[in-house]
């Protein structure tokens, strides 16, 4: 199995499966509790993901990348199978426990797009790791669609429904572990040795422009798309509208990813961030002129909310593959990727709060400050010895 093709088929399972299964167990929980407590699923799972992209970093510092890949996707299934027991067994503990390692799973599909820049050319690079996020739009399509089939054949097998779909994606994440197995054995070796002392500090603009852009970008995108179905609902929208909504905010997070990719390697890493900034500062101007227009103005911002966020999440990306010494970036990545996941748990908390105060239109105000916070950051310089491409300027 081709290097690529083992990656690519490993992140789409995992988003496929984390898909089914946080929209699975968010049911689970309403049913058992009632609404109040229905994120708590999904909370579990952010902050196993950021837990898990924190001790990836470390772990394929040390071990390489292809170990670790095998070992968070396992983790997933393990957590699947624990959520699927708590079913069985009316826990709804028991599923929520299982959920942090979930997002072990998810912090490893991230890892993925690292792994696919490491494997290609220097001028390849952003299109290489924008393929793993590209990999994201079959998650969207397949989870959701995943769920009724495998409720359906738990039923007939006298289990309870909602149990299938979290063994059907147990069985999607095991597909993962073997695809990313197959991955070559260069991949197990270690990639740094590099002494604490002499390892880059997060504060070196180097790490820190990628890092406040792309958390930036997920506070903004996160506020504003958690609070859009509640938007939506308040002004009698139904269903079929929320998910029309949501369906153009999904096609704008992963379906142009390639796009992105190629403008990160044309024009560099750090011209993606800006044009993402951008484009996550209309849709929130969008967002704030247009808070009822659910025929046009908010599906529009939706859309441009998904891609701004994308191409900074690229761009972000293809800079700490590119920019950061060899033997330094593996750890600095995940730790970018833990404080990124971080951010989401805090937009989900805070975003309801904002709406609260100041409805739909403050949300939209946060998230444009959001968006355009990082300029005061990108605007600083690096200056690397050796190479004037490693002082920011991509």
């Amino acid at each position: 199995m081709k290097p690529m093709f083992a990656l690519f088929t490993g992140v789409a399972c995992l988003s496929t499966a984390v898909v089914g299964l946080s929209t699975t167990a968010a049911l689970i929980v309403v049913e058992h509790t009632g609404p109040a407590w229905s994120g708590l699923p999904n909370a579990a799972l952010v902050l196993g993901s950021a837990a898990g992209a924190l001790a990836s970093g470390t772990l394929a510092a040390r071990y390489g990348r292809r170990l670790v890949l095998v070992m968070m996707y396992t983790a997933a299934v393990v957590g699947a199978l624990i959520a699927f027991a708590g079913v069985l067994g009316g826990s709804v503990l028991a599923l929520v426990a299982g959920m942090p390692l979930i997002g072990f799973g998810n912090s490893g599909a991230q890892l993925s797009r690292y792994t696919a820049a490491d494997l290609s050319p220097e001028h390849r690079k952003g299109f290489a790791l924008s393929t793993m996020v590209w990999a994201g739009t079959v998650g969207a399509v397949a989870g959701p669609a995943l769920i009724a089939p495998a409720a359906a054949r738990a039923e007939a097998a006298s289990l309870p429904a909602l149990s299938g779909p979290l063994l059907a994606g147990a069985i999607v994440v095991a597909i993962a572990v073997i695809a990313v197995a197959a991955l070559p054995r260069a991949l197990a070796a270690p990639v740094e040795k590099s002494p604490r002392r002499e390892r880059m500090s997060m504060r070196n603009p180097l790490i820190l422009g990628p890092l406040v852009a792309m958390a930036g970008a997920q506070l903004a995108m996160v506020a504003v798309m958690t609070m859009t179905p509640v938007q939506l609902h308040q002004h009698g929208q139904g269903l079929d509208v929320v998910g029309w909504v949501l369906s153009a905010h999904l096609i704008g997070m992963f379906a142009l990813a390639p796009l992105s990719g190629w403008i990160a390697d044309r024009w560099g890493g750090r011209a993606t961030i800006f044009c993402g900034i951008g484009t996550l500062t209309v849709a929130a101007v969008t967002t704030f002129g247009a808070p009822t227009s659910h025929h046009v103005g908010i599906p529009i911002a939706l859309f441009l909310l998904g891609y701004g966020w994308n191409l900074v999440f690229v761009g972000g990306s293809s800079m700490l593959s590119r920019d950061l010494p060899a033997d330094q970036r593996t750890r600095a990545q995940g730790t970018v990727d833990a404080f990124v996941w971080g951010t989401s748990a805090a937009a989900s908390l805070f975003a309801g709060q904002l709406f609260g105060l100041g409805g739909y239109a403050l949300v939209a105000v946060a998230a444009g400050v959001c968006a355009l916070a990082p300029l005061v950051v990108l605007g600083r310089r690096a200056v690397v010895p050796g190479t004037a491409e490693k002082a920011g300027l991509r």
